[in-house]
């Protein structure tokens, strides 16, 4: 089974919640959470990391937060896990090739090896098609996910 880490999942969480109240201005960490019901703290490490991705920015002060560093429209649900999550693939791998990792002897050839380059280039494919703009559109227009 390909699964998501949280780690990817609640990052997409923040980014869609920063895009559906992108005019309100900075947004706490505090009230994220408390809408989705998730950790503060956790979501606290999970900014951080968006942060050094150049996704999102901080704001100080009283009336302070986290606003988009970027429009929606600008930034992919593949940009967001890969920055916190690392490599999207379907597989974790000891031997590292040129084009995908890989368990397989490097001497020998893994008969399932161009099956699992072509799940991984077509779920990248697939969140690198999609932007929060996609995401947050009222009501969802769920034909451009497909």
């Amino acid at each position: 089974m390909l699964k998501f880490t949280t780690r990817g999942r609640y990052s997409v969480q923040i980014m869609v919640d920063l895009s559906q109240h992108i005019s309100e201005g900075p947004i706490s960490l505090k009230s994220i959470a408390d809408r989705h019901n998730l950790s503060e703290s956790y979501l606290e490490q999970l900014i951080s990391e968006l942060r050094k991705a150049d996704l999102v920015r901080s704001v100080r002060g009283a009336q302070g937060g986290y606003v988009l560093q970027r429009d929606p429209g600008q930034i992919t649900v593949g940009e967001i896990i890969r920055s916190v999550a690392g490599s999207i693939a379907p597989v974790d791998c000891e031997h590292q090739t040129e084009t995908m990792s890989c368990r397989c002897d490097p001497d020998e050839q893994c008969l399932t090896r161009d099956l699992w380059v072509r799940v991984r280039d077509s779920v990248n494919e697939l969140v690198d098609s999609i932007y929060l703009s996609d995401l947050v559109k009222q009501p969802m227009d769920r034909s451009s996910l497909n």
